[in-house]
C-alpha cells in the first residue's frame, strides 16, 4: 500500500532544504556588515549539503531504475524468472511491483506454451503419418519419427538437403515427392509392398516459404477396401449372370422342346429372344470393361464454342449464360463423352427438356462445367454414393456412368461435384484445370 508519494518527498526534501538556507542566511548576516559576502559564504557551506541530499536522493532511484533496464533486458532475451526486491511505498514502489507482475505472467504463459510445444511436439513425433517440413531452399525444418524411419532409416533429418535424402530413397518415393502432386504409390518395405497416400501443402512460415509434406500408410485401408470393392462386384455380377442366363437357360430348353414337336415357327421367337438377352448381357461387361480399361487423357486446346456446339448433336439443352471465346485443355472424346451422359441423365431425371441445361465459366485458374435439371433431385444417401462404382439406384443400371465420369475428371487433375439445387434438381459441376 502507497504511504507516500515522490511528489510529497521531494516537496519535503526541498522545503527542509529552503528552511535551512534562510535559517543559515539569518545566522551569517548577523555576523557579516556586506549582505553579498554573506550569501556568498552561506553558499559555500550549503553547496556540500545539497549536493550530498541530492545524492541521498537520486541513488536508491537510480539504483532502482538500473534494475528496472536489466529486468526489461532479461524479458527481451525470454527470461522471465528475474524479479526485483523492494520496500518502497510510492510510484516506484507500484512500478517495480508492475514489473514483478508482469514477469510472474509472462512466466506462467511460457510455462504453459512449452506444455502444449511438449504436448504436441509428442503427438507429432508418435503419429503414423509421415510428416516433412522443408524451407525455401529445401532445407528440412522439421521430420517426424516415421518421416525418418521413411527416408534416413531411422537418423536425424533437420537442417538437411531433402533432395540429397531423397536420392537414397527408392524410385517410386522419389518421383511421387518431387512431382509435388497428391498421389498413392507403392514402397517395398522389408521384403513387402506397402501403399502410402502422398499429400503436400505450400504455405508461408515467418514470411518465408515452407511446404508441408505428409505420407500416410494406406496398407490396410486399402485392402479392406479392395475386399469390399471385389464382394460387391462379385454380387453385382453374380446377379446380373442370373438375371440373363436364367432366361436364356429357360429360352434353350423351350426351343429345344418346339424343335422336338416339330413347330418350328415359333422357334425363331425364342432365338430371338435368347440374343437379345445375350446382347444385353455383352454390353454390360463390355461396360465394365471400359470402366478398367480408360486410357490416358490425351490433352488438347480446344475451343470451348466449337466444343459446346457439338454436345448439341447428341441431345437438346438450354446454355446458361454466353459460352466463353477462350480453349480449354483437355481430351475432347472423353469430355464429350462425360458430358452426354451427364445430360442424358438430367432428361431421364423426368425433368422438362427445356429446364435441361449447361454452362462454362472460368473461376479463378479452373474452367467450371455445370449441368443442371429440375428433377427431384437426390437424397442425402444417394448424394453420398452415387459417384461410386457399383451404386446404382436404376433397375437396369450398372453405378458405372457417374464413376467413369469421376475417374475421367480426375485423370484430367480436376473434379466432379453433385449437389441438389434449391429451387429443385440437381447440380453436376465439373472443374478442370486450365
Amino acid at each position: 500500500m502507497r504511504r507516500h508519494s515522490l511528489q510529497g518527498k521531494l516537496a519535503a526534501v526541498l522545503g527542509l532544504a529552503v528552511a535551512a538556507g534562510i535559517a543559515l542566511g539569518v545566522l551569517l548576516g548577523r555576523g557579516f556588515d556586506d549582505v553579498w559576502t554573506a550569501g556568498a559564504v552561506a553558499l559555500l557551506i550549503a553547496l556540500p549539503f545539497v549536493l550530498g541530499l541530492a545524492r541521498w536522493l537520486i541513488e536508491p532511484v537510480a539504483l532502482l531504475l538500473r534494475g528496472l533496464t536489466g529486468l526489461v533486458d532479461s524479458y527481451r532475451d525470454g527470461d522471465f524468472s528475474i524479479s526485483l526486491a523492494t520496500d518502497r511505498r510510492d510510484e516506484l514502489g507500484d512500478l517495480t511491483a508492475a514489473h514483478n507482475q508482469l514477469g510472474s505472467t509472462l512466466r506462467e504463459q511460457r510455462q504453459g506454451l512449452v506444455q502444449r510445444e511438449l504436448l504436441l511436439d509428442t503427438v507429432v513425433q508418435n503419429t503414423p503419418v509421415a510428416l516433412v517440413l522443408t524451407d525455401a531452399g529445401n532445407r528440412v525444418a522439421y521430420a517426424n519419427l516415421a518421416a525418418r524411419h521413411l527416408f534416413n532409416e531411422g537418423r536425424a533429418m533437420n537442417g538437411h538437403d531433402f533432395t540429397v535424402i531423397l536420392d537414397s530413397c527408392p524410385e517410386a518415393l522419389r518421383t511421387t515427392v518431387a512431382s509435388g502432386e497428391d498421389a498413392l504409390f507403392g514402397v517395398e518395405i522389408e521384403g513387402a509392398e506397402e501403399m502410402y497416400h502422398a499429400s503436400g501443402r505450400a504455405f508461408r512460415l515467418a514470411s518465408q516459404p515452407h511446404r508441408l509434406l505428409l505420407l500416410r500408410r494406406m496398407t490396410r485401408e486399402l485392402s479392406r477396401q479392395e475386399v469390399a470393392t471385389w464382394k460387391k462386384l462379385i454380387r453385382v455380377i453374380s446377379h446380373e449372370l442370373n438375371n440373363s442366363l436364367a432366361p436364356i437357360s429357360s429360352l434353350a430348353h423351350s426351343g429345344a422342346e418346339l424343335a422336338r414337336r416339330g413347330d418350328l415357327a415359333r422357334v425363331g421367337s425364342v432365338f430371338g429372344s435368347i440374343g437379345e438377352r445375350a446382347r444385353h448381357l455383352h454390353g454390360f461387361i463390355d461396360g465394365y470393361a471400359t470402366f478398367a480399361k480408360l486410357p490416358t487423357p490425351r490433352l488438347e486446346k480446344v475451343g470451348w464454342r466449337d466444343f459446346v456446339d457439338s454436345l448439341k448433336e447428341h441431345g437438346p439443352f438450354v446454355i446458361d449464360g454466353s459460352v466463353p471465346d477462350g480453349q480449354g485443355r483437355f481430351d475432347r472424346a472423353q469430355l464429350e463423352q462425360v458430358l452426354i451422359n451427364l445430360l442424358r441423365n438430367a432428361h431421364e431425371s423426368g425433368s422438362p427438356a427445356e429446364a435441361v441445361s449447361l454452362s462454362v465459366q472460368q473461376v479463378g485458374a479452373d474452367w467450371r462445367i455445370e449441368v443442371r435439371d429440375a428433377g427431384p433431385g437426390m437424397s442425402e444417401q444417394v448424394l453420398a454414393n452415387a459417384l461410386l462404382p457399383f451404386y446404382s439406384t436404376k433397375r437396369s443400371g450398372t453405378g458405372l456412368g457417374l464413376a467413369l465420369a469421376r475417374e475421367i475428371i480426375e485423370a484430367h487433375g480436376g473434379r466432379i461435384t453433385l449437389g441438389n439445387r434449391e429451387g429443385g434438381g440437381l447440380r453436376v459441376t465439373l472443374s478442370l484445370p486450365d
